[in-house]
């Protein structure tokens, strides 16, 4: 049976993720932008918090480790890269590193671009990928500290997983994706498609992630820029994939 995955709204507009396994009943929680309603759903399942991995500095994914430290003796799991920017961790990891939870394997894969540093968590025996602002819902994160050859080359490692897995981005930013990504793939049915979809479930305020890697592979501008239509429609037809990545993030930064 796969772990049981909780998808939780945080602050305005991020997520957060609990992991539990029901036969030892461990619970994992990926970032945590505010303690409240990840107590407040522990709580509500009678679950014990006994990890939690972080993928990134910043604040918003981060913000709220000391308050659920104060009631759940849980522990750290975060890169060894950027330990200087995080909380104390009690197990450092970075690129290619594996560990056990609920009796299944936790890849690690260093996905830097938006952050030096930045990992992403990947259950492949559950099908699930925390991608938090590397690969993200029709989108990808800004470039703050890395390079476009970075994220790129980050986003090579996600796409390369089985196409059922689950991408468990960070942030509700679909819909504001689907308006930018339609600019540079006009044409493509698919996302058409998805960008209705999107409409409907933001208008009943239903999230939009987690999504599938196989719709991000069809419709995400981030992951298609060696498709031969995108590449025409920036009159960069035949110009190497990551220069092409780099063209449609300095036009989403733009956007």
């Amino acid at each position: 049976m796969p772990l049981e995955l909780v998808t939780l709204p945080a602050l305005s507009d991020n997520y957060t993720y609990l992991l539990h396994d029901s036969d030892s009943g461990d619970t994992a929680c990926i970032d945590v932008p505010e303690a409240k309603p990840i107590l407040d759903e522990l709580s509500l399942r009678g679950w014990r918090l006994t990890e939690i991995w972080l993928t990134h500095h910043h604040h918003d994914h981060i913000g709220g480790v000391d308050d659920l430290l104060a009631v759940h003796d849980a522990k750290i799991t975060g890169a060894k890269a950027d330990r200087h920017r995080l909380p104390p961790l009690n197990r450092e990891v970075e690129d290619g590193d594996r560990f056990e939870f609920g009796g299944e394997a936790i890849d690690v894969l260093d996905v830097s671009g938006h952050t030096l540093g930045h990992v992403a968590f990947v259950a492949k025996g559950s099908g699930y990928a925390f991608t938090a602002d590397s690969l993200m819902a029709l989108g990808c994160g800004r470039l703050f500290e890395g390079t476009a050859a970075q994220m790129w080359d980050s986003l090579q490692k996600l796409a390369a997983l089985a196409p059922d897995t689950l991408i468990c981005s960070g942030h509700e930013y679909t819909q504001a994706n689907a308006r930018f990504a339609v600019t540079i793939d006009p044409d493509n049915p698919d996302l058409k498609a998805r960008v209705d979809r999107i409409s409907s479930l933001r208008d009943n305020n239903e999230p939009t992630v987690p999504s599938t890697l196989s719709d991000e592979a069809a419709t995400n501008p981030f992951l298609r820029a060696a498709d031969p239509a995108i590449q025409a429609h920036l009159d960069m037809l035949g110009a190497e994939p990551v220069d092409v990545f780099a063209e449609i993030r300095a036009r989403k930064d733009r956007f």
